[in-house]
């Protein structure tokens, strides 16, 4: 069954966030922008935690995007699809046992800290790197769910190899990311010189790319690989092989509720320890009469790991894995050698257990 989306349209923001966030050293708070439903959201009390007002209102409130395949798009049909969007999904599907009982409210770039400080949202899933100065500010970050860091990508007509060929270059960079920041300061510790040209949004930093307003374009090398997948002509633009930085992209939820951080915290574990259990979207609810027991407390068939102190149902992984399937499902499914936005290798989004960095605490 289809399941359907509801996507706000966020309003436009005021000259005062673009000044404070457009080329700033560091990432500070900021006015909040003005959301079509922002009045949807009200931030927990003393007496009401933010679990009890997103069962109340009935629906998940969370700030994606729209503009990049593989993480957060729209499909043909008009659905918020995406790697992080499925993320979303998988904690309505633990609340509600519905993965449906979601509204995504696309946001910028320069957006993300002021929606997520003021509990705008319930949570931000929005390839969102977790940096030392975002935990103080903006919120809790729970666990990292894409291992990434940050590239160069240029025409292959520029005959550059290497992120050090461009010295004196124009860059084309989103305003308000640590993408800008460790631009600077790539450039700065190799005595290169640089040109910037500086957009809000991706959507106009690629246009202008493609346009050939600059000579290279840079940002995480995987939302470097998925533009690239969309150009008309992918084998023109080269992604150089340098990666300049570590960009732990981590979901966000505001400071303040312990209980809702565990609990997001606890559905990406359910994601990943599934993996590793080999439990599917397909085979979950026979998966709960395993003779495996770690399988059958993660199902909720017997014991438990938590469930009721985050006020969820013993069996709710259950709903979250047939909602989404676990973490690799969702990794292939958009990036996998037959996804259906483009194919990037897990590398160090694997499993520790083959190799790669993606490890979650056990449920028990």
């Amino acid at each position: 069954m289809r399941r359907k989306y509801i996507a706000v349209i966020p309003g436009i923001l005021a000259m005062v966030l673009l000044l404070a966030l457009a080329c700033t050293t560091q990432d500070t708070p900021a006015e909040l922008p003005d959301h079509e439903h922002a009045d949807q959201v009200t931030a927990p009390s003393d007496q009401q935690s933010r679990l009890d007002i997103i069962k109340a209102r009935g629906k998940l409130i969370c700030a994606g995007r729209t503009d990049l395949a593989g993480f957060g798009y729209l499909d043909d049909t008009g659905v918020n699809q995406g790697f992080d969007i499925d993320l979303c999904r998988a904690v309505a599907a633990a609340i509600f046992g519905d993965a449906s009982a979601l509204e995504i409210i696309p946001i910028s770039a320069s957006e993300r800290g002021p929606t997520i400080q003021a509990g705008e949202v319930d949570m931000l899933s929005r390839n969102v790197t977790w940096t030392s100065t975002r935990d103080a500010q903006w919120g809790n970050y729970t666990n990292v769910m894409f291992y990434d860091g940050q590239g160069f990508m240029t025409r292959q007509d520029t005959g550059f190899t290497s992120a050090l060929d461009l010295n004196g270059a124009t860059v084309c960079v989103t305003s308000g990311t640590t993408t800008e920041l460790n631009l600077a300061d790539f450039f700065r510790q190799n005595g290169m010189e640089l040109e910037t040209v500086i957009f809000e949004d991706t959507a106009s930093v690629y246009g202008a790319y493609e346009q050939g307003r600059c000579d290279a374009t840079t940002s995480d090398k995987s939302q470097l690989a998925a533009i690239r997948s969309g150009f008309d002509d992918p084998d023109a633009h080269v992604i150089l092989p340098e990666t300049i930085s570590k960009e732990p992209l981590t979901p966000v939820v505001a400071h303040g509720d312990d209980q809702w951080f565990d609990l997001v915290k606890t559905v990406l574990y359910v994601l990943i320890n599934a993996e590793e259990l080999g439990v599917t979207q397909a085979d979950v609810e026979a998966q709960a009469s395993s003779d495996n027991i770690v399988i059958r407390r993660m199902l909720g068939a017997e014991g438990e790991f938590g469930q009721s102190d985050l006020g969820l149902d013993a069996d709710f992984a259950v709903d979250v894995i047939k909602a989404v399937g676990n973490y690799g499902e969702i990794y292939d499914r958009y990036m996998g050698p037959d996804g259906v936005a483009f194919t990037l290798p897990r590398a160090l989004n694997e499993l520790w257990s083959d190799g790669g960095l993606i490890y979650a605490p056990p449920l028990r």
